[in-house]
């Protein structure tokens, strides 16, 4: 299981989005599980966050967020910082919550890797972050988490 964090820009929303696939392939690769290129896949999930969080919005009035959702062969979980980074990843539909390990790797890897790292480059939308001590961090994480034991 590797890390990977994609940076997707969006005219609508000018501050900085982040999506943190943990079952992306390694950055080398191009070519994402499911035979989509890797951006594809990308743009796809940030798209279904984007249209669900839209969503819950209207619904549920402001105080409530879009946390989660499950299918029959997955659960997606996002984690939203206040700078506009978004997180996500995916577990077994039966998983709890990944909320608190979202926000331990951007608390985490993220800010001492990538923000911290004048030379990281944040825009690499086919190769996402290149950085191997994130994504060593990161793998760190996922493997101390039960659920993926």
């Amino acid at each position: 299981m590797s890390g990977v964090v994609v940076a997707v820009g969006d005219s609508a929303e000018p501050q900085g989005n982040a999506l943190l696939q943990t079952n992306a392939p390694p950055a080398s690769s191009s070519v994402a599980p499911t035979g989509l290129p890797f951006d594809e896949e990308a743009k796809l999930v940030y798209g279904v966050i984007l249209s669900l969080r839209n969503m819950v919005k209207k619904l549920s009035g402001r105080d409530e967020q879009f946390t989660n959702y499950r299918t029959s062969t997955y659960k997606l979980h996002l984690y939203e910082t206040v700078s506009g980074y978004k997180f996500v990843i995916f577990s077994d539909p039966n998983a709890e919550s990944l909320r608190m390990a979202l926000r331990s790797i951007y608390v985490g890897p993220f800010i001492e890797y990538v923000v911290r790292n004048p030379l990281a480059e944040m825009d690499s939308k086919e190769r996402g972050l290149d950085n191997d001590y994130f994504r060593a961090g990161v793998d760190r994480l996922i493997r101390g988490l039960a659920v993926f034991n």
